[in-house]
Parts: C-alpha cells; structure tokens; sequence
C-alpha cells in the first residue's frame, strides 16, 4: 500500500461547496415492491446525502479543507446532517438554520434484485434565499478557497457564489448530474464540469457520449475539462489543450475513445489512466 500513498497535502487546499445536504434513509429490498404490496427491509441504513455533502465529506476525508453552503431547518434531522459533517471535519459555519420547516431528507430503496436504487426526495421548507447569504459570509467562505464546487442544487444562491468567485479568479467546478434550473448559467462560469452518464448526450442532444463532451468544451469556452462517470466502466475526460505542439492531429473522437478502451488493462485492480495524444476539435 505504501507505494500507492499519496504525497503530502499543502495545508491551504480549502474547497467551498454549495448545494444539497439531506438526510437519506436507505431502505434495502429483495425486490421492488408492486403496487399495495406489503414487505419487510433486509436492512436500513439512517446517514447524510446530498450531492454536495457527499463530495465534501470525500474531500475532507482525503485531507483537504472544505467549507460548504447549505441550508437545514432547527430539527433532529437538521442537527444530525450538522453533526455529521462536523464529525467529518467539512466546515458548516456557513449553513442557514431555520427556526421552522423541515430539513431535506430522502427515502431511497435499494432493490437488491435489479442492483438499482429509487430516490423519493423531500426539499428542505423554506428554501434557501441568496439574501440569507450575508456580503460578509460571502466573503470569509471565499477567503482562501482554492476551488468552488457546485451541485447546481440551491442554483440562486450557487450563481451568487460562482459570479464573486470568478471575479476573484477561483477555478469553479459544477456537477452536472442532469439538467436543473440554474444549470446553464452555472456552466458559463464552469472551469471544469464532471456528468453522469446521461447528462452530455441530454444537454447537448449529440449522437454519442464522447461528441456530447467536445459539444460541450465548443458551448463552454472557458471550459479546461468535462469527466463522465460511467459505473464500473470508469470514466472519460477530455482536455482542453491550451498549446498546438507538433504531435497535434485531427481524429475522429469516437474512433478514438474507442483506441483507448483497447489499451485498458483489465486485470489490474487498482484505477488506471490511458491518454490520447493531442488532437484538434
């Protein structure tokens, strides 16, 4: 394991995220229940969701610092996404606490049979303002932040955020889980955008997953890179190549993903990366 250890962190890689903190009971099944059936769980798990959440509790636990923007109401399931993220060391000095509402949560079952998951989300009451994000906050949860994170979840408040961020010239990152309100003005500001598998090809309507990601790197010239996640299969990222060099050819983008996935190894357990070489859009 030594050999895979990752060199020392700097002290000031703080990250600040905005977007969705929830709590998620995870109920597990033998099968999706039909209708007015009646079953029992094979197992139930109570733990913190969101997509922003989640990305900063990964964050902290690889030794970064990060700081996010959320909103939950003065409930138990408000104190208990509080609580859970402070015991992760994800810094919540930054969250909006109602006096009144609920907090967010979501039921999701977990059909052991299909190996899918079904997500039935309650939203946080009241939402989230922009105003309830004071200048002065604003400002200290930028200070020192190296990057901004987004789930395009709280979309007002994210594009306050990402508008003072860019003018302090902090990388912005969006997650693009699937088209939201707010999504397309959030990419404008986007330095880099990570996607589900479904979002390129739903955003841009291209014919193939990797047209869809040089679709979106000519929409969004301020774009360094897109990832899509695609399950067990990995992911792809495509670069924005910031200087022609020699090397630089014109290729057909499907033809060559398609080179890459013939030189993965796939007897080797740990996560691989295979480059192309540069090529023009």
């Amino acid at each position: 394991m030594s050999s895979l250890s990752l060199p020392p962190l700097p002290d000031n890689l703080t990250v600040l995220g905005c977007g969705a903190a929830v709590v998620d009971l995870l109920a597990a099944v033998a099968a999706y229940p039909k209708p007015d059936d009646k079953i029992r769980t094979t197992s139930l798990k109570v733990q913190g969701g969101g997509n922003a959440a989640n990305a900063l509790t990964c964050a902290a636990r690889l030794g970064l610092k990060p700081r996010l923007i959320s909103k939950v109401a003065d409930d138990a399931q408000g104190r208990s996404i509080l609580e859970e993220l402070q015991a992760d060391g994800v810094d919540t000095s930054f969250f909006v606490v109602s006096k009144e509402g609920n907090s967010p949560f979501t039921y999701i079952i977990v059909d052991n049979q299909t190996k899918t998951r079904t997500c039935i989300h309650t939203p946080g009451y009241p939402p989230m303002r922009p105003e309830e994000l004071s200048e002065s906050s604003l400002s200290s949860a930028l200070d020192g932040t190296r990057l901004f994170y987004s789930d395009v979840r709280l979309h007002e408040t994210a594009l306050v955020v990402a508008e003072e961020a860019a003018r302090k010239n902090i990388p912005i990152l969006v997650d693009a889980e699937k088209k939201r309100e707010g999504l397309d003005d959030l990419l404008n500001f986007s330095d880099y955008v990570v996607c589900s598998a479904n979002f390129p090809q739903a955003w841009t309507e291209a014919p193939s997953i990797t047209s869809a990601l040089v679709s979106m790197l000519l929409r969004l010239p301020k774009l360094k890179f897109v990832i899509v996640t695609l399950g067990e299969d990995g992911c792809i990222m495509l670069e924005r190549s910031l200087n022609e060099s020699p090397e630089t050819e014109e290729r057909d983008i499907d033809s060559l993903v398609e080179s890459l996935k013939q030189r993965k190894h796939n007897d080797i357990a740990i996560p691989t990366c295979v480059s192309s070489v540069t090529f023009f859009l």
